[in-house]
């Protein structure tokens, strides 16, 4: 089975930049998460909650450290997790795009 959340959309802190420490900013999460299901369900609202809280406290400075702080925490709570597939987005950082940093983790069997 493959849980896809799509564009969660929350504000936090993060960033290295001085005003991206003090201002909060719209971030948007991808997420794609392959598990095995024979031994029952993930819940998904439950990994939305982990994921904001994660974000929301840590205040994380760069995209690629909450990326690995997601992945690990949701490796440990789930074991039934095949791979994990995260991209955090930041749509508003440069007027002309969106800034993305996105990371597939598969777990060896």
């Amino acid at each position: 089975m493959i849980i896809h959340i799509e564009d969660l959309k929350f504000q936090c802190i993060i960033g290295i930049l001085d005003f991206e420490r003090t201002t909060i900013q719209d971030i948007i999460i991808n997420l794609q998460i392959d598990y095995n299901n024979e031994n029952g369900f993930i819940n998904y609202a439950e990994i939305v909650q982990i994921i904001k809280g994660m974000m929301i406290k840590n205040k994380f400075l760069l995209i690629e450290d909450a990326i690995n702080s997601i992945n690990l925490k949701l490796l440990k709570e789930f074991s039934s997790i095949k791979s994990i597939n995260l991209k955090i987005t930041k749509p508003s950082i440069i007027p002309d795009c969106k800034v993305s940093v996105s990371n597939f983790n598969k777990i060896k069997s």
